[in-house]
């Protein structure tokens, strides 16, 4: 449970920083809302680009393939 974003598409980090900070509001408002059976653990965002942006915005799942595996072919 939770949600995941990669982020917008830039090169201007702080585009970037803004998406991961709306998605952790919004995770942040789930948390608080009282759902039945909707417990959020999980705030994904980001990729092997901008995972440290994701970071610090409070992401605890990270995405990071190319990263680890090497572009795609």
């Amino acid at each position: 449970n939770g949600l995941m974003t990669m982020g917008k598409w830039s090169s201007d980090t702080s585009v970037i920083r803004q998406c991961f900070s709306k998605t952790r509001a919004l995770f942040d408002e789930m948390q608080k809302a009282d759902i039945p059976n909707m417990e959020p653990r999980y705030l994904s965002m980001g990729m092997s680009s901008s995972y440290k942006l994701a970071i610090e915005e409070g992401a605890n799942l990270v995405r990071i393939g190319e990263g680890i595996f090497g572009p795609r072919t």
